[in-house]
């Protein structure tokens, strides 16, 4: 889930909308259909990137995705990475990302874009071109900007955003020299300027209920702006599609359609050796080989912003006290956790010990370990006793009369996720918890999440960019939607507030979170990173400049013209 991170039906990226939720499932390195399993590097970016001039005009594309969500406003503390996947088809994509996550202006929407400190206060101004325009006609200008600013500000309006970082450090928003341009000002020095606005609103959305309410099930497509418009939403059916938009003043997009289509992991596969897809995830060593003998396909493997997290919920009772919950991740074992999820892949990394820094990063220390965390199986046995937990003839553990029992839901069918699950069941049947796994349709994964229907979860944080930092209230402040554990307080709001975020130094303030990071790790132990991994997929030959969207595939960081996504010449 970071707009740095998002939430998603297995796996999530972005900017505005900072985190990132996905469902748990691993996907692809630029081997031939016939070496499917052999060895190959993992490049930090690996998605085909081609300049327009080698794509031809023309074509069709299906793309396989998670879930059509339910929530279609990208910026909804209940929209998923999925959300944000296909909001970036047919909303603007304003602001764009080299790999390395180094943002720049799109010149059809931006003559400008810049940021100063004056007088003591950082300043950050947008100018449109005179031809951006919305959908319904309306100008696109600093309306747009005021409009985002408000709905991401804060809680307490009656909006429900995915994070309030960045945005409530605002000072206000004003029109500048014309309508055209707005200006921004902070309250003072602000460390992550180019962190904002990466996502922007019809200014139309203007109260709560239309930000919460207007857009489930119901995308507003005369709200947007782009190369492509959306023509078709199919919730039930479980397909979005995409055509080019007439009223697009940019570079003409290459595709005659795109569609998307809500699919779960055997039957994306299947669609894929069918010809029914064009792309899918191959991240396991099983989903590598049911591709190794197709024609005209290619593997990339690509490193991947993502965190596998798990997380408990502290209102339920048997998570109360926080000594049990210790004792559930501590009886953990991650190491194997990796190696179920990575059988057959030739693939290594350092402990994803941070939601907030990579380990590939400058300034990643790993915050879990320095909480004290180890997979300590008689450590955590010791502490359930200490919790008044015994151990009863059956081996589950029990106090006052109620088992110490969770309920794990799982959104796959994947082999490997059910092994992942198996296994970790198994871990926490050695220290007496007694988990039921419990097989859910995939559809039902954002809204089962956000309703807390789950005791445990497993999910993926993807993020947008490398400014870590800039989001960390998004995961641990107490308001937080996608840290869903309950483990936040008021003194950590508090700490986070005026000890971190009143830092102007970008490399300061990152040293500072990742202290504060392993200081909650060890206060609160409601959530724990336990791998990244590689990011895989099987793609018909041919088909270029994959992944552009935020949180998620190829591409690292990379945000890139939607426009610019088609088929060799």
């Amino acid at each position: 889930m970071k707009r740095h991170q998002k939430l998603m039906g297995v796996i999530a990226l972005g900017g505005a909308l900072a985190l990132a939720i996905s469902g748990c499932a691993a996907g692809g390195g630029s081997t031939g259909g016939g070496e499917g399993t052999a060895p190959v590097e993992v490049k930090a970016a690996d998605y085909n990137p081609q300049p327009r001039e080698n794509l031809k005009e023309g074509g069709t594309v299906t793309f396989p995705i998670n879930e059509i969500t339910p929530q279609m406003n990208p910026m909804n503390g209940d929209a998923s990475a999925d959300t944000t996947r296909l909001a970036s088809w047919f909303q603007p994509q304003v602001l764009l990302m080299k790999d390395d996550g180094t943002p720049y202006k799109n010149d059809a929407y931006l003559d400008a874009w810049d940021f100063a400190v004056e007088d003591g206060k950082t300043v950050l101004k947008f100018t449109f071109t005179d031809k951006a325009t919305w959908n319904d006609g309306t100008p696109m200008d600093w309306t747009a900007i005021e409009a985002t600013w408000v709905a991401n500000r804060s809680f307490d309006e009656g909006f429900t955003p995915n994070a309030t970082d960045g945005y409530k450090e605002i000072e206000k928003v004003e029109m500048g020299a014309s309508e055209k341009e707005a200006v921004v000002t902070f309250k003072g020095e602000f460390a992550w300027p180019q962190m904002l606005f990466t996502q922007i609103l019809h200014p139309a959305v203007n109260t709560p209920e239309i930000f919460n309410e207007g857009f489930i099930e119901n995308p507003h497509p005369e709200w947007g702006a782009g190369p492509y418009k959306l023509t078709d939403f199919d919730i039930n059916g479980q397909t979005v599609t995409f055509e080019p938009n007439e009223l697009w003043w940019g570079n003409k997009p290459l595709l005659d359609t795109v569609t998307f289509r809500g699919l779960d992991a055997a039957a994306s596969i299947n669609a894929f050796k069918a010809g029914e897809i064009d792309m899918v995830g191959t991240a396991t060593k099983d989903r590598l080989a049911q591709v190794a003998d197709m024609e005209d396909v290619v593997t990339y493997r690509a490193m991947q912003t993502a965190n596998t997290l798990m997380q408990v919920d502290s209102e339920k009772p048997q998570f109360e006290d926080i000594k049990v919950r210790e004792a559930f991740f501590k009886a953990i074992d991650l190491e194997q956790q990796k190696q179920i999820a990575w059988n057959g892949l030739d693939y290594t990394e350092e402990p994803a010990g941070s939601f907030t820094l990579f380990s590939f990063q400058p300034g990643y220390s790993n915050a879990l370990e320095e909480a004290g965390y180890k997979h300590d199986v008689e450590g955590s046995k010791k502490l359930l006793e200490e919790a008044g937990w015994t151990e009863g003839e059956d081996g589950v553990r029990e106090k006052d009369g109620e088992k110490l029992a969770v309920t794990y839901p799982i959104f796959s069918d994947d082999p490997v996720q059910e092994a992942l699950a198996k296994a970790l069941q198994q871990q926490l049947k050695a220290v007496g918890f007694d988990v039921t796994i419990d097989k859910r349709s995939p559809q039902d994964f954002s809204t089962d999440y956000t309703s807390k229907n789950w005791d445990i979860f497993s999910l993926r944080f993807t993020s947008s960019d490398p400014f870590g930092a800039a989001w960390f209230c998004q995961l641990y402040c107490s308001d937080s939607g996608l840290n869903l554990s309950a483990t936040g307080t008021p003194e950590i709001d508090a700490r986070i507030h005026d000890e971190l975020e009143t830092i102007s130094d970008p490399e300061k303030q990152t040293a500072a979170a990742m202290k504060l990071e392993a200081e909650i790790f060890a206060e609160t132990w409601g959530i724990i990173p336990m791998y990244n991994g590689p990011s895989i997929f099987t793609v018909k030959a041919g088909l270029a400049n994959l992944t552009p969207e935020p949180y998620v595939g190829l591409d690292l960081f990379g945000v890139t013209p939607v426009e610019n996504v088609g088929w060799e010449k």
